[in-house]
């Protein structure tokens, strides 16, 4: 391959001239000479793509994406390498172009300078036509390659300062010498804040002792009241102030029969001071997980701590049923046997079963960092050589004139093949599922409880309890779930983020400047063949030895575990494989700052929660916008169908390349094949929408029903009103009735107006005048009444306004007539006894007419009283 790959870049003859001869250069873009750097800040200011405090440091135009052929804008900041292009006519544009205005951004040209794990420099010669060699001038080449999976080659033009402003730019921001140099600091927290990590780590602890009920605080963490328990576990404080264990978090998990004291004497037997601790436990049995760093067992592998093996035998703890006895413990060391013994040299080794009660000591053969590093580098190289476009800029299918699959040939077509299982990138992501998948059946099927640990117990010890932990417990397979794993058994239990990504560190940051040759992964990876007779001009290799490099993609590798498990398990995970993606960029860009330092103490000398942003509530305030429709999400996920552990058994666990991580550089299109998961995802927003209709039509229709009978109950009262209103018309009659025979009996005769007026005719009844009074007229003046003259009849007529009176025509007869009426024609009734002289005086006058019209002379009652 290093041979067919060593020429690609000069076999093609019209290739080179497009790029160098006739002037083909400045037919792109127009040049400027000058040094880029000299450009002022205000052409800068017009570019829309640039993020919150990201400032343009140097710039270059007609620059070459040799891996796309395509020309444009490369811009160095201080945050990332952007390529940007006017011309979208490219047959990948749908899937490497993403728009921002009038800008296009090239997302392959387009890195974060901490994701750039080295660069070189490079001459390709046109070999094509070597006559014509001098007066053609060499391609100048900048080859950029990432730690997430690509490598870019960017073609500059002759004679111009341009690649050499980009390459000492890069050289003073891709490895900065002090940490508060990235970009994150200058950026600030801005939106994305969080509460402290160390409250969220106690809450977490809570949940797992079974006090979910429990919510942490700052306060609680100052005044140390945090250290809760349960029948057999408690919170310890001992390494509140990290004296004990710098590398270990400030609280720990640790069995309730053992002291702070033995606690501390336990960890001098342990490496690090990485005593065994409790990662998980299992809520109903009472089994745990645990991890710790391997014992200091001395190179006659004889010595001994019996506080560390009382600590151990307490992970046994008591089974459900004390006639079961004590429950099994399994030491997990995750390193290969004879790795183990080597370690022995310096002091380190593995345990002893003997000296452990009920214990087994198990072996997993998983590689060191160093392993890890190269199987990813050589992956790297082998998509680069037979993805669909090579950093060379040609296709895979049509390099040498044929096929790379050895032209076709059947044997070599298989050796290309075996070139995958040769970067050992596979076995070694089968090696760290299977033994997960191990400790949790140990867990989950024998209630038994597994102490797990590699030499500082802080690289193969968290991949393999964060995945067993992943596949015990459904909660962790949920968004918070799954960076409550991340934030205990990576950031807090010390995996060093910042040796393994390269990153600054607190001790390493000074104030001198940038080494120029300070890449000491450069000289581990060798370049990829078809590189290797470019001239390369890569800083040299520094004299640090293999051992000294602790660059590895340990955490990168862990991801990939899940996305495999996500892969055999669909409706067991909230998040996606998208979502993975997008985690693994942010953490490997360093635009936020929860993965900086190695450990929690250095995270919290710096501040890094205060000045930094936060990864996890970016990527919250992504998913708010469109909830479970977000590409973050995965639309399969079940939680009634997997709520229980995950137990793949050993034939499920053959493990693929992660398309969406692996082959979305070299193979775009490939790397799209979750077709059916969009598929599903528009139909889950369709329905999401339909259900919005939904209940919009609901709330409409239960708003209409209210209004009904809203509109009914005013129905109810009026027909109520009107009925009340029937009743006392009714009412009002018969009274009208009562009233007129009341008046007529007076002799008065009332005619109600229809404009509102009131009319009474009083008229006395006609006398005979044979009939003599049988009452004088003094009698008359005594009883009230008044002598009348001689006239026929008396007719008195009165009017009243309707202003004056109610509204009522019986009130205004009433006023009209009534005696007792005040001066502001206010009636008194039934006070004023106005009913009772009526009917007093009715009375009388009726008696009156009797006696009056009776011829009995005054003496017949003297007659008659005398006898």
């Amino acid at each position: 391959m290093s041979a067919r790959r060593s020429t690609s870049l000069r076999d093609s003859s019209a290739e080179s001239e497009r790029m160098e001869g006739t002037g083909s250069w400045d037919d792109w873009f127009k040049l400027e000479v000058q040094h880029p750097a000299s450009r002022s800040v205000s052409h800068h200011a017009n570019y829309k793509c640039l993020l919150e405090a990201e400032r343009v440091l140097v710039e270059g135009r007609g620059v070459v994406l040799i891996n796309t052929d395509e020309a444009g804008t490369l811009i160095l900041t201080n945050f990332r390498l952007i390529f940007l292009t006017q011309n979208t006519d490219y047959m990948f544009s749908l899937l490497l172009f993403k728009s921002e205005g009038t800008e296009n951004i090239i997302v392959l040209g387009t890195i974060p300078l901490a994701t750039i794990e080295k660069f070189s420099k490079m001459v390709a010669k046109n070999q094509s036509a070597p006559r014509h060699s001098e007066k053609t001038p060499s391609q100048r080449l900048l080859q950029v390659i990432g730690k997430d999976m690509r490598i870019i080659v960017f073609g500059f033009r002759p004679k111009t300062k341009q690649r050499r402003a980009i390459y000492d730019g890069l050289l003073r921001c891709t490895k900065p010498s002090r940490l508060w140099d990235l970009y994150a600091f200058s950026c600030g927290s801005f939106k994305f804040t969080n509460a402290n990590p160390k409250v969220r780590l106690l809450n977490e602890y809570f949940r797992l002792l079974g006090k979910g009920f429990c919510r942490a605080s700052m306060d609680m963490i100052n005044n140390g009241s945090y250290t809760m328990s349960n029948e057999l576990w408690r919170i310890s404080n001992v390494n509140s102030n990290y004296l004990m264990s710098p590398s270990y978090p400030f609280a720990l998990i640790v069995p309730k029969s053992i002291s702070d004291d033995e606690v501390i004497q336990a960890s001098n037997f342990r490496s690090k001071g990485r005593l065994p601790v409790v990662s998980w436990c299992h809520p109903k049995t009472g089994a745990v997980l645990a991890r710790s760093s391997q014992p200091l067992v001395g190179l006659m592998m004889n010595m001994r701590s019996n506080t560390d093996e009382k600590l151990v035998a307490e992970l046994c703890s008591q089974l459900g049923d004390e006639k079961k006895g004590r429950r099994k413990l399994y030491i997990a060391d995750a390193r290969p046997r004879k790795n183990a013994l080597a370690n022995v040299a310096m002091g380190g080794g593995s345990e002893s079963s003997s000296n452990y009660f009920q214990s087994e000591v198990v072996f997993f053969g998983i590689d060191n960092i160093h392993a890890m590093r190269e199987s990813l580098s050589r992956l790297r190289d082998y998509l680069d050589a037979h993805g669909t476009t090579s950093s060379d800029g040609t296709l895979s299918l049509l390099r040498h004139g044929g096929w790379t699959w050895g032209r076709g040939n059947l044997s070599n077509m298989s050796a290309s093949v075996s070139t995958l299982g040769d970067s050992g990138w596979l076995i070694h992501v089968q090696s760290v599922l299977a033994g997960s998948a191990w400790i949790a059946a140990r867990v989950a099927l024998e209630s038994a409880s597994v102490l797990v640990h590699c030499s500082d117990g802080w690289d193969r010890t968290s991949q393999l309890v964060a995945l067993a932990n992943l596949l015990l417990d459904p909660y962790y397979r949920t968004f918070t779930g799954f960076q409550a794993l991340i934030e205990k058994d990576w950031l807090a239990f010390g995996h060093p983020f910042a040796e393994r990504w390269g990153m600054p560190t607190v001790s390493g940051s000074s104030d001198r400047p940038p080494d120029l040759c300070r890449q000491s992964s450069v000289g581990s990876f060798p370049l990829p063949p078809m590189h290797q007779s470019l001239g390369s001009s890569a800083p040299p290799t520094p004299s640090s030895s293999h051992a000294q490099n602790q660059h590895s993609p340990i955490f990168l590798q862990w991801i990939d575990c899940v996305s495999q498990l996500l892969r055999m398990y669909p409706f067991a995970f909230e998040f996606s494989s998208a979502f993975l993606v997008d985690l693994l960029d942010c953490v490997l860009s360093c635009r936020f700052g929860n993965f900086f330092c190695n450990s929690e103490k250095e995270r919290q000398q710096v501040g890094i929660s205060e000045a930094c942003g936060c990864l996890w509530a970016y990527l919250a305030d992504l998913r708010s916008s469109e909830g479970r429709s977000h590409v973050h999400s995965n639309p399969f996920y079940s939680p009634l169908k997997h709520n229980g552990p995950l137990l793949p058994p050993a034939a499920a666990l053959a493990p693929t390349l992660w398309p969406q991580f692996h082959l979305r550089w070299a193979c775009p299109t490939e790397a799209q094949a979750g077709e059916l998961e969009a598929q599903c995802r528009m139909m889950s927003i369709k329905f999401s929408k339909l259900q919005k209709a939904k209940e919009e039509a609901e709330k409409k229709a239960k708003e209409t029903a209210i209004a009904m009978e809203s509109l009914s109950a005013e129905l109810r009262n009026e027909k109520q009103l009107s009925s009340s209103a029937m009743a006392l018309a009714k009412r009002a009659s018969k009274e009208t009735a009562a009233i007129k025979r009341a008046i007529q009996s007076l002799g008065c005769k009332v005619h109600f107006a229809s404009g509102g007026d009131t009319t009474a005719d009083i008229e006395t009844i006609p006398l005979k005048t044979s009939q003599k009074s049988m009452f004088s007229p003094s009698t008359r003046e005594s009883v009230g009444i008044a002598p009348h003259e001689d006239k026929s009849d008396l007719s008195v007529s009165i009017s009243v306004a309707a202003d004056d009176v109610s509204n009522n025509p019986f009130g205004r007869v009433c006023d009209t007539l009534c005696p007792l009426r005040t001066r502001d024609g206010g009636c008194k009734w039934p006070d004023a006894g106005c009913a009772q002289l009526a009917s007093q005086f009715i009375g009388v006058k009726a008696d009156y007419e009797a006696l009056d019209s009776l011829s009995i002379y005054e003496g017949y009652f003297k007659t008659v009283s005398t006898v």
